[in-house]
């Protein structure tokens, strides 16, 4: 497994790299990850277990580490985030599902 501490470092070190480059990338990124809903029903530590599940099932480890950060700083518990994970796992297995229903279906409509 990684060292997440290092490698939640390097992260920011390479994000950091980005934005001297070509600040513009970061700024967005920022402006599209920090919009809120006026009246958002949603609490940080709520939308940082999302965040989790999102990651997890996009496969991204830099994604991963920096929501565990922000979600521990607003408090998720363990056991909060093994039940969003819970839940990334139950829908990616609902997706392997559902595009098993559509392997079938080309299969039976293909070569007719």
């Amino acid at each position: 497994m990684l060292n997440w501490t290092e490698y939640l470092s390097e992260v920011k070190s390479r994000i950091g790299a980005i934005a001297k480059m070509n600040p513009d990338i970061v700024r967005g990124y920022r402006a599209i990850s920090d919009a809120k809903t006026p009246d958002s029903k949603l609490d940080p530590k709520t939308k940082e277990l999302i965040a989790l599940a999102v990651a997890v099932t996009n496969r991204c480890d830099g994604c991963i580490v920096v929501h565990v950060e922000a979600a521990k700083k607003h408090g998720a518990t363990q056991e909060e985030i093994m039940e969003a994970l819970g839940v990334a796992v139950a829908v990616n297995a609902g997706t392997a599902l559902i595009f098993s229903a559509r392997t079938l279906d080309a299969y039976a409509n293909l070569g007719k």
